[in-house]
């Protein structure tokens, strides 16, 4: 509460309006107004690369999917491809163990050494004709495999290149 002696102080004091020149509203204008754009602006930019942010995240997330799914692809081939091989190979193995009890059978009952020698030819000439075939099988299952590993990295690859020029 004031005091008598402060309410009568106040009172003999004359209250002064300030006189503003008429420039100052037009000067508070000339700053709010550029202040009003250049926060404008800078909200703009900011919306605006916040967009592009947003379609460069969706372009990444993309492009790790695709190799992601690239990668998956090309290790079920190479699973397949390892399985075939194998396959083929144990069956080779046993092919070629069975010709060699049959050879040591053959043998066993020949009457005389030349029939051996002759057991002994042609013995040897159908498991270098049999090595050659199973070889052949073995590389081309081994080129395949190979070829269906790594198309899906070649195609992404691709990809990747054709989106980025």
């Amino acid at each position: 509460m004031a005091t008598p002696k402060k309410s009568a102080a106040r009172a003999a004091v004359p209250q002064v309006e300030p006189d503003l020149p008429d420039e100052i509203p037009n000067a508070t204008e000339a700053i709010v107004e550029p202040a009003m754009e250049m926060q404008e602006t800078v909200r703009h930019e900011l919306e605006k690369a916040v967009v592009d942010t947003r379609a460069a995240f969706v372009k990444a997330k993309a492009s790790a999917e695709d190799a992601a799914n690239a990668f998956e692809a090309s290790l079920n081939a190479a699973k397949d491809g390892v399985i075939a091989f194998s396959a083929k190979a144990f069956a080779a193995a046993r092919a070629n163990a069975e010709a060699n009890f049959e050879f040591v059978k053959a043998s066993l009952a020949a009457k005389s050494p030349g029939d051996f020698a002759a057991l002994q030819s042609e013995f040897a000439k159908k498991q270098a004709d049999a090595a050659a075939v199973q070889l052949k099988e073995l590389a081309e299952i081994a080129q395949k495999t190979v070829v269906d590993t790594f198309e899906p990295f070649k195609e992404q690859v691709t990809k990747s290149f054709k989106i980025a020029v």
